[in-house]
Order: C-alpha cells, then structure tokens, then sequence
C-alpha cells in the first residue's frame, strides 16, 4: 500500500461553473471580494470528494496583475480571504493541508514576460508575506522556464520563512519532455538540488504528456506527481495580453474515468501527488479517490 497525497482541481474554473458568469480578466480574485462564501464552499467540495490539499485562491494575487484590473492595494485582502477559505474547509474536514499557491509572474505558459530572477524575488515578496505562517505548504506551480521556476524559488527561500514548497511546472502540449519554454525537463535538477523543494510536480498539461514529463523528474531524488488540465491546447488567444479562459477550449472527451486512467498510470510510475488542474472539477478528484482506494492506496 502507497501513500499518496489527494490534491484537489480547478479553482477559478468551478467558481465560474457555480456562478455562471463569464470569466473575465482575475474574476476568480475579484469573486473573493464579492462573493467569498462561494471559494469555501469550492474547497469543501474537493474535501468531501476525497482531496487531502486545499490550494489557496491566490494564483494570479500579485500586485503587478492585479493593477490591470484596479485591485493592486487589495492584495493583503484577497490573500486573507483565500486563506481563511481553505483554512476554515480544511478544518471542517478535519483532515489535509492547506496549500498557498503562487503561479507565475505576468501571464500563465509565457516567458517572454517574464522578469528577471532577482525582480520576480522582490515581486513574489508581498505575497509570501502575506501567507508563510498561515500555510502548511507553498505551491510553486505552472512555471514554464527554468528561469521562472528559479525566481519563485529563491522567492521562497528569502521570503518563505522555512515553509516547505513544493515546484510544480508545466510542459509542452506535444512534448512531456520539455518545458512550454522548450527548454528539455531535465534542467531543472540544478535547480532542485540548490533550492531543495520537497516535491516537483508537472502540471496544468495535458494528462497524455505527463507520464514522458515524471520518467524525467521521477529521477530528481524527491517525491513527485502531477495534476493535468481538461484543455484541448493552450491557444495562441491565451498567450495574448490579459487572456481568459474564454480562449481556451474544454475537452469533452476527459470524463472522471478517462482522467482517473491517466492518474493512475502515473501513481504506477512512481507518482505519490496527485490531482487536478484547469477543467479538472469535483467529480474528476472523486473518482480519482475511488480508483486509488480500489487499488489499495492510502490517501493522506
């Protein structure tokens, strides 16, 4: 029997989905402001559906992406409802962690946006600051270079406060093997062995490219796993300025059994994280907890 740690999936996704408003520009931080009961009740879904991590809603919470929409004194604010959100589920649960998620600098799968490493260490500050003694763990997640990957973890080791982080990146749509920055997956060990995360992750790609992606990090010497997103590519829309998801086109063919399938193959590889990213809702985390028990893993 494996161990084998439950994330939970889409976040801003399933706040759209509830509330059937169109996405706009960072809805999913401004829904925090009008509607905050709707992002605990999100996260009391996952843990009813099996998941044992409640990541925080402040992927895009960063004062330089919050300006575009007005909100970029509001940071201290949002970051406190998202935690107290995933806190408060968490505890209902009586089970799990809470996650604080800290997503790319500028605009998710882009790198040529990105700032320098030791500008992203200063951006990513006020955020840190805002969640390292309130988080059990930081999620460093969707980096697409190694140079992304570098600024969130030095961020961390400056302004983290020793919490532990776990690096998760995402990877070509054709290409496990490469970061979308098409950098090879491999250079990222440099990176692991200096900065030392507890887990590396890929995620937010999709599910049919992970398994080549772990064969590489699954090498790095610290638990790994993956969580893949319910998209049929990332568009050249969404690499535009201030994209939605409204660029982005749903799978119809990832049903909780067929994403389930994917999952378990990597828990087979080795995978001891697993769960799910954008288009990857409640029901998808609930079969996946069925499958993993059926085979005889133990969710913790």
């Amino acid at each position: 029997m494996t161990e084998i740690t439950l994330l939970d999936g889409s976040i801003g996704q399933e706040l759209v989905r509830r509330l059937g408003d169109r996405s706009v520009p960072l809805w999913s931080a401004r829904v925090m402001i009008e509607q905050p009961d709707v992002v605990r009740e999100v996260h009391d879904t996952y843990f009813d559906a099996g998941a044992t991590v409640a990541t925080t809603n402040t992927y895009p919470v960063l004062r330089h992406r919050l300006r575009r929409v007005g909100l970029d004194d509001e940071v201290g604010r949002l970051a406190d409802i998202a935690v107290s959100s995933a806190r408060a589920a968490q505890e209902r649960a009586g089970k799990g962690r809470v996650a604080g998620s800290l997503g790319p600098l500028g605009t998710s799968y882009r790198v040529d946006v990105y700032p320098s490493v030791a500008e992203a260490v200063e951006l990513y500050a006020e955020l840190l600051r805002d969640l390292r003694d309130r988080v059990d763990l930081l999620l460093v997640e969707t980096m697409a270079s190694v140079e992304q990957a570098e600024g969130a973890l030095k961020a961390v080791a400056k302004h983290g406060n020793g919490r532990p982080v776990w690096l998760s990146v995402t990877v070509a749509d054709d290409d496990g093997t490469r970061l979308r920055s098409g950098e090879p997956l491999d250079q990222l060990a440099p990176l692991v062995e200096r900065y030392g995360p507890a887990a590396v992750l890929i995620n937010c790609s999709p599910p049919e490219v992970i398994g080549a992606g772990l064969e590489i990090i699954g090498r790095f010497g610290v638990p790994f796993g993956a969580y893949g997103n319910g998209f049929t590519r990332i568009s050249e829309g969404f690499l535009k300025d201030a994209p939605t998801v409204d660029a982005l086109e749903q799978r119809t063919d990832l049903t909780p059994e067929a994403y389930a399938n994917f999952a378990m193959g990597w828990v087979e590889q080795g995978a001891t994280i697993v769960g799910g990213c954008c288009e990857v809702g409640p029901d998808h985390i609930a079969e996946l907890a069925r499958r993993l028990r059926s085979a005889g893993h133990e969710i913790v």
